[in-house]
This record gives C-alpha cells, sequence and structure tokens, in this order.
C-alpha cells in the first residue's frame, strides 16, 4: 500500500509541475547537526543569528516536529533562458541572481506544496507540515538523503537530471512512506565552482564561508561590505550566479515550466542609473512579488552604488554623487566610495576579470 501510495504521489507531483519527487526520513542526516554547529563555530554565517538560534531545529529535522514520519522532498526547475555569466560584461548596467528575475519563490512553490499535501491528506489521511526556505529545514542535506541529487562542491545541490538551477521544498508527514536511497557525489576532479568564486568563498570544497560570498554580501548583510571585497562584487547587486551557471552538469538542466520564474520586465540588465534613484515607494512598487523586496531600499541602492562604483563608467558619477549625502549612512558610505572610484575619466572597470569556463 505506501509503495503504491508513493508512486501515485510521485505521479501527482509531477502533475503539479514538480520536477522530482523523492522520499527521506526525519533521521536521514545525523551529521548535519555536527557540521553545522562547526559552520556556526567559525562564524561562517556572518550575521545569520537565526542560523545559530535554531541550530537544534536546524541540526535534527525530527526536533522540529516530532510526529514526522517521513519527508517528502521535491524539486522544481527554474533554469533562466539567459546566460548569467555574460551579464558580468555589461558593467553599466545591474546583475540580478537568476532566480529572483521572476515571482517570489517561496510563494510559488509553497503554493504547490499545500496542493500536494491536501491531495496526500484526502488520499490517505495523516497531517503534513510544508517548508520551503525560511523555516529551520536543512533542505539540501534532505534532498540528499532522499535521493534528489549530491552537495556539489559549491555546497548546492546537484542532480544528473536537473543541473543545479532549481528550488527545493519538503513536506514533513505523519504518515510512513517508503525512503528512497542516497545520490552519491558526483563532482569528480571538477572545481569549475571553486576556481570561478570571485571573492574565493570556498575555503575548501564543499565548505562555504557566507561572510565571503557575493549572495550573502548582497542580501542578507547589513551595513557597509568590507572594503576589501566591495570591488569584487562587480555589478552583481542581488545575489550571485557564478558557481551554479559554470557548473558542468547544467547540460542537464530542465527548462523552467512554471512561467512565473520568468524574468520580469526590466529585470534583465536593468541599468545602474535608474535603480539608484529609486526611493522606498518606487523600490516596493518595482519590486513588489519579488524576493528582492524584503531587503529593503536601502541594502538595495546600497549594492547598486557599489556596483556603479566598479563600473568604470564616469556616466553615472552623478548617480553616486547624488546619493553622498543620503539619509541613511550605509548608503552614503556606499555612494561616496562610488564616486571616489569614478574621479578619473579614463577609470577602467575595476574586477571586470574575465574567468575561464569549464
Amino acid at each position: 500500500m505506501t509503495s503504491a501510495l508513493k508512486a501515485d504521489l510521485q505521479a501527482e507531483a509531477t502533475r503539479l509541475g514538480f520536477d522530482s519527487c523523492a522520499v527521506t526520513r526525519p533521521d536521514a542526516i545525523p551529521d548535519a547537526r555536527e557540521r553545522l554547529a562547526e559552520f556556526v563555530a567559525k562564524g561562517r554565517h556572518g550575521q545569520m543569528g537565526w542560523m545559530a538560534e535554531r541550530m537544534a531545529w536546524r541540526g535534527n529535522p525530527a526536533a522540529l516536529w516530532q510526529d514526522a514520519r517521513s519527508i517528502i522532498m521535491l524539486a522544481e526547475s527554474y533554469t533562466p533562458d539567459h546566460d548569467p555569466l555574460d551579464l558580468l560584461q555589461q558593467r553599466d548596467k545591474a546583475v540580478i541572481s537568476a532566480y529572483a528575475m521572476g515571482r517570489d519563490y517561496h510563494d510559488v512553490v509553497k503554493k504547490r506544496l499545500k496542493h500536494l499535501g491536501r491531495w496526500l491528506i484526502a488520499r490517505s489521511g495523516g497531517e503534513i507540515k510544508v517548508f520551503v526556505d525560511t523555516a529551520p529545514v536543512m533542505e539540501k542535506p534532505l534532498a540528499a538523503a532522499a535521493g534528489l541529487g549530491w552537495q556539489g562542491k559549491h555546497t548546492n545541490l546537484l542532480s544528473r537530471n536537473l543541473g543545479n538551477w532549481f528550488f527545493l521544498g519538503a513536506i514533513f508527514t505523519t504518515l510512513e512512506l517508503p525512503p528512497d536511497t542516497p545520490a552519491g557525489e558526483n563532482c569528480g576532479s571538477c572545481r569549475a565552482c571553486l576556481d570561478i568564486c570571485p571573492t574565493d568563498a570556498f575555503p575548501a570544497p564543499f565548505q562555504l564561508d557566507a561572510r565571503r560570498c557575493i549572495s550573502y554580501l548582497t542580501i542578507e548583510h547589513h551595513g557597509p561590505v568590507p572594503e576589501e571585497l566591495r570591488a569584487k562584487l562587480g555589478n552583481r547587486i542581488y545575489g550571485c550566479d557564478d558557481c551554479l551557471a559554470v557548473c558542468p552538469w547544467n547540460k542537464f538542466a530542465q527548462t523552467a515550466s512554471e512561467a512565473k520564474y520568468a524574468a520580469r520586465d526590466g529585470m534583465v540588465a536593468p541599468d545602474l542609473a535608474e535603480l539608484a534613484a529609486l526611493d522606498d515607494a518606487a523600490f516596493r512598487a518595482r519590486f513588489s512579488g519579488s524576493p528582492i523586496k524584503r531587503i529593503g531600499r536601502n541594502r538595495f541602492v546600497r549594492n547598486v552604488l557599489y556596483a556603479i562604483g566598479n563600473s568604470g563608467s564616469v556616466r553615472l558619477r552623478p548617480a553616486a554623487q547624488a546619493l553622498c549625502n543620503d539619509p541613511d549612512p550605509t548608503v552614503a558610505d556606499a555612494a561616496r566610495w562610488a564616486a571616489g572610484r569614478l574621479r578619473a575619466p579614463s577609470a577602467e572597470a575595476p574586477g571586470a576579470v574575465t574567468r575561464p569556463r569549464s
């Protein structure tokens, strides 16, 4: 009965738009707590205090909900229809991470998870809880335990069938479902993701220091970014796709079937000067329904100003000068830094190193 239910569950997941569905147990990642504790003890979580505060739940899925007997892990592709690495050469334009160019995936995936959960309850009873990124759930280790893929050297999940452009969601259930076999690691000797990282955020393969990661610096980090890292941000203003985009396994990436993940108007290479001019109201209106909205205008404009400073374009200097006395001290600091970088008419684009692709 449980095997038949699982097969029907996977078929329903496919019908709803998920690209992969597998099952694991709450106790399937026994080493997660220790690895998380080591990560936090080394300070590699940076300002993400919530990782330390909820470590007991995050490191032990069984503690999050003691009645759970199975965890259904699901993957949904968002493969971009452009090469994010190409956008890095347009220095007067902004680069936004591919996952953030469309609708907020939290809302889209969670709605789909709830549909699947309701189907499961109607079919077999039990209880469920659904999670998409915002809860203290270690989705990547759980997905690896379920066999959806493996955590690559860049610590993101990789799949033989999906590459690494996909979102993860989890359904905890009180039902007993047959678990799948964990996937083996298949990175081999490849170092593409490690070598392309502009900030050397990987102390070693399979390890990440978030304090140097551009995704962390542009999204999670409050206040000024350390000066020694600002030039390395290039024109990335929200997230970074370099280590994902260079992965050879993306030759198996699936085309995104959800139209809401397609880039919205003005999201692919928007003009930096235009973004720098956004006040709070304009920022909220422009990024309504986008995950970008959650970082707020000040942090966003801070990122834009670092990109302006890295552009090498004197045309953008007035946009920075206009914000040198911004009420937010971090924005004002970033504006002065950017204006100073563009003082010389012949300024070259700093940090515009073209790295080899694999």
